[in-house]
């Protein structure tokens, strides 16, 4: 069995990006309503933020929760938030004794205000930790995100700020989300889905991807140590041959 000792350190994502799939599937395995499960994918959270702690990897984040699900039954919604604001109040502590700083992406204004608030304060208390990145994709739509970055280039072009013949990858990259947080390296997909759901769309173009049958709430360090192993495995061309390389 690997374990964490088998990683090469020198070899690590960067940036590590996981859509959690399958909550709803496990808890109807187990004959539980939705929600269960989610309580569940809650506590596997916690425990691959501290394998992420660990291992050594510098920016995680978790796709929590889509604009697309906003469309949801309204009692799944109101129990994800109130578990999202519960969850935030009790691990800022972890948070603080691990060093990992907080960080969300998305449109967090069309949060419930008592979770908004809680990422306010847990996001303001870790601001000054040096550790993981742990990033929370939250009411987030990679194409909202790429429009949102569309219409504040515009409006500084039309003022002048900046030239339209100057935009490139460097402006596009400064005016989304993650404008402060490199590029993904590792994408994993936990449920046997194999789709990319909006997700980082820009920040993906050359992330490797990892796709597990392994329903979110069962995910755990060992699946973690052998995603990021298949990762260290792979040769990363980036447009290049491998003689190139070598």
């Amino acid at each position: 069995m690997n374990t964490i000792e088998n990683i090469d350190k020198d070899k690590l994502p960067q940036h590590l990006a996981i859509i959690m799939d399958g909550n709803g599937r496990w808890a109807k395995q187990k004959g539980k309503m939705r929600v269960f499960g989610h309580e569940h994918g809650a506590k596997a959270v916690k425990k691959i933020v501290e394998s992420c702690v660990k291992i050594g990897v510098p920016y995680l984040t978790l796709y929590a929760f889509s604009t697309e699900n906003w469309n949801r039954p309204k009692f799944e919604v109101d129990t994800l938030m109130k578990l999202l604001a519960t969850q935030l109040k009790k691990e800022l502590n972890t948070f603080l004794d691990n060093n990992v700083r907080f960080n969300t992406i998305g449109n967090i204004d069309s949060l419930p205000k008592k979770a908004f608030k809680e990422i306010t304060e847990v996001t303001n208390k870790t601001s000054g930790n040096t550790g993981l990145t742990l990033t929370l994709a939250l009411s987030y739509g990679a194409r909202e995100e790429l429009v949102n970055a569309v219409k504040n280039i515009s409006v500084k072009v039309k003022n002048n700020i900046i030239s339209s013949e100057n935009i490139d990858e460097i402006i596009i990259n400064n005016h989304l989300y993650t404008h402060n947080i490199p590029d993904v390296d590792l994408l994993i997909r936990t449920s046997g889905e194999h789709r990319i759901s909006n997700f980082l769309l820009w920040q993906i173009a050359y992330a490797e991807l990892y796709f597990t049958n392994v329903l979110w709430p069962d995910f755990n360090e060992q699946q973690l140590v052998e995603a990021i192993l298949n990762y260290q495995n792979r040769e990363r061309r980036f447009g290049k041959t491998s003689e190139q390389l070598n």
